[in-house]
């Protein structure tokens, strides 16, 4: 037999696919966490930076207005009033009324009650002249709280003015329930110079009128420039723009439903009153003011002694 050398043949064979297996799915997984991790911490960050009034729009908005937050069915928007001709009232029971208020009620008088007992606004022909001159006060409370909250679900619900959510402001002050209207930078409430609103203003100011014209309360209507403004006529400044504002939300508000006997006057304060004094020349002191007065309104004519 020939001898001749036979060969070798040898395969390997590669175990171990672990790359194979993952290839760079973990790369995505990590970006989902580092995305996820930037926006908790962007939301701390948002968190920390809001006021309070802003967090309770916030959580206005997105409460459900169905549902109450008492067991006792006095929830929700209105806080337990209800608006209808003869303003806001409750479901209290003359039993349950302070000494004297049961007492004016048995005797058909018009009333404002605000859910804590007390007699707002009294009339009627059998009001006797004591009653007269010593008619039973109340602040309001109950009946300003529902009519604030009926004004920011009004604005909330109209998608036109959502934007300028930030330059609409209610707070209850010794006067009143003032409702600000003021520009904010770079969302003017009025033209530069003008008297008349932008269209997403008008719509807010309307969506107020009906509110207002079922109190019987009436309102304070006062314009405020910034300092610092220029005006090209001499003649024309800021006393006479600040007044033409104030009395164009006038003629807005009376063509939605709120009458002239409920206006307590329409003044023009240019810029002698800033809402930020140590700041006179920032836009948020350009606004106009809608005080809904806590004095009671005068008594009718036929009515006084």
């Amino acid at each position: 037999m020939a001898s001749y050398d036979q060969p070798i043949i040898i395969k390997k064979v590669k175990k171990g696919g672990h790359a194979g297996h993952h290839g760079g799915a973990w790369k995505i997984a990590y970006a989902d966490f580092v995305t996820a991790m930037m926006a908790f911490f962007l939301l701390l960050w948002l968190i920390s930076m809001t006021t309070p009034e802003q967090k309770k729009g916030l959580a206005d908005y997105f409460a459900p207005a169905s549902l109450s937050e008492t067991n006792s069915g006095a929830g929700g928007v209105l806080a337990g009033s209800a608006f209808d001709a003869e303003g806001a009232k409750t479901t209290n029971a003359s039993s349950d009324l302070k000494p004297g208020v049961a007492e004016a009620r048995t005797k058909g008088l018009a009333s404002l009650d605000d859910g804590s007992g007390n007699l707002g606004v009294a009339s009627g022909n059998d009001v006797t002249k004591n009653a007269l001159e010593k008619p039973i006060q109340s602040d309001y409370r109950g009946a300003f709280e529902g009519a604030a909250a009926s004004i920011r679900q009004a604005w909330q619900e109209n998608p036109n003015i959502t934007d300028v959510q930030d330059n609409l402001r209610i707070e209850e002050t010794a006067d009143g329930l003032d409702i600000q209207i003021m520009d904010a930078v770079g969302r003017p409430m009025f033209p530069e110079g003008s008297k008349y609103p932008f269209e997403y203003t008008r719509q807010a100011i309307a969506s107020i009128a009906p509110i207002l014209a079922k109190l019987p309360n009436q309102v304070r209507i006062s314009g405020h420039t910034a300092s610092g403004s220029t005006y090209d006529d001499p003649r024309y400044g800021a006393w006479e723009l600040s007044s033409d504002r104030a009395n164009m939300v006038r003629t807005i508000l009376g063509e939605f439903g709120l009458g002239d006997d409920h206006v307590e006057s329409v003044v023009g304060r240019a810029a002698t009153q800033p809402l930020l004094p140590s700041d006179p020349y920032l836009s948020a002191n350009q606004r106009i003011s809608i005080l809904l007065l806590n004095a009671a309104p005068p008594v009718p004519p036929d009515l006084k002694p």
